[in-house]
């Protein structure tokens, strides 16, 4: 497990999904971002491209849950700035520079 993966535990979720977040800390993971030319089949993009997301959002994330309320292209944008908040976070609390 890298540093930036260990940093997202009990961090608040950044990804925010309207009506899906749980705002539960306790379930922070970090979520990679899959970007073209970053991952592929079997491959994760670097701990870079990801963002602290709580349970709930990370579910909808995967696919492993659906909602009609939020559609894709709104998730990839959620979770594209919650990437941004991350690396902000990080950078705020010395964890990268």
């Amino acid at each position: 497990m890298s540093k930036l993966t260990e940093a997202a535990r009990g961090q608040p979720c950044q990804v925010r999904l309207p009506g899906i977040c749980n705002f539960n800390a306790e379930t922070t993971v970090l979520a990679h971002y899959r970007l073209a030319g970053t991952c592929g089949t079997g491959i994760k993009p670097p701990d870079l491209l990801g963002a602290w997301c709580c349970s709930s959002c990370h579910d909808v994330l995967d696919g492993r849950v659906h909602s009609k309320d939020v559609d894709y292209a709104w998730n990839h944008l959620a979770h594209a700035e919650g990437c941004l908040r991350t690396i902000n976070e990080l950078v705020r609390q010395g964890k990268l520079k």
